[in-house]
């Protein structure tokens, strides 16, 4: 399998994947009991050159169980009869996977202050719903 592209500076090497089939539940009817047709796809994430701090702690976060101690993520595709649908399907959540583990932060709100304007008007309106509330009590004798 050719190595799969996640941005113009990752790639994953063929080297750090490993897959095994295995036999799977569900669809396939008495093919099901006899071909082993799910997948297990392994990244080992220390074998991928380029793979940042940032974005390993995203994938980290991301991965949540199906990632161990060692940084091993692993995947498990069981959803299409055949060995090579569940090979694709495995690789296309791993990419989708990394491709939201790398993905730019979202940029920083710049905290701006209030215009003197929208100031004036909310003390204002704070006033005359002061009076409204005040309004609304007991009429005392004076």
């Amino acid at each position: 399998m050719p190595d799969l592209r996640i941005t113009r500076s990752l790639t994953v090497p063929d080297a750090a994947l490993e897959e095994s089939f295995i036999a799977a539940s569900g669809p396939g009817g008495q093919n099901v009991n006899k071909v082993a047709t799910a997948v297990q796809l392994r990244l080992h994430t220390a074998r991928v050159p380029g793979l940042s701090e940032r974005v390993m702690t995203n994938l980290r976060a991301l991965a949540g169980r199906r990632m161990n101690e060692e940084g091993v993520l692993l995947l498990v595709s069981r959803e299409h009869r055949t060995q090579e649908r569940n090979r694709e399907a495995a690789r296309a959540r791993l990419e989708a996977l990394l491709r939201e583990a790398a993905a730019p932060p979202p940029p920083v709100r710049r905290p701006t202050r209030p215009t003197k304007g929208s100031q004036e008007r909310r003390l204002t309106e704070k006033g005359v719903r002061s009076g409204i509330k005040r309004n609304r009590g007991r009429i005392r004798d004076e």
